[in-house]
């Protein structure tokens, strides 16, 4: 319960550290789209200024893991080298799927082309999961 009314600090203070905030920054992060065409599931995952070397795929238990990670910086000097402006961009995010235990990495193919990385996953069969059966109790 609040005693005192709510200043513009407080909600300047709601707006940086707000929930939605950083939930609109990681879910615009790795936009992807799943489609499923010739037996086949096709993942377009946006990447927009990674370099192919900063992006790892990775399969462990059944679940595809996308990660990127990237740091650059920037610095501009004048004549005498006194640096005017320096920059470092550093981030990183990831998603993870669960395709299933019967892939396996040669099954998978992926290419990184002009800011958006396209994984093609053969469509498998799973095993099929006995039906419940009641046990008899002698």
């Amino acid at each position: 319960m609040r005693l005192l009314p709510r200043t513009m600090f407080d909600d300047m203070i709601d707006d940086w550290f707000g929930e939605p905030r950083f939930t609109r920054r990681t879910a615009a992060a790795m936009r992807c789209d799943i489609r499923e065409k010739d037996g086949s599931y096709l993942l377009d995952i946006e990447l927009p200024g990674y370099r192919k070397e900063d992006i790892h795929i990775d399969l462990e238990d059944g679940y595809l893991t996308v990660s990127a990670a990237r740091n650059t910086s920037s610095e501009e000097k004048d004549k005498q080298g006194n640096i005017l402006r320096q920059e470092r961009i550093s981030g990183s995010c990831s998603r993870s799927f669960y395709v299933g235990e019967e892939l396996t990495a040669e099954d998978i193919k992926a290419k990184y082309d002009n800011g958006e990385l396209k994984i093609v996953l053969p469509k498998k069969d799973q095993k099929e999961i006995e039906a419940k059966k009641n046990i008899m109790i002698e």
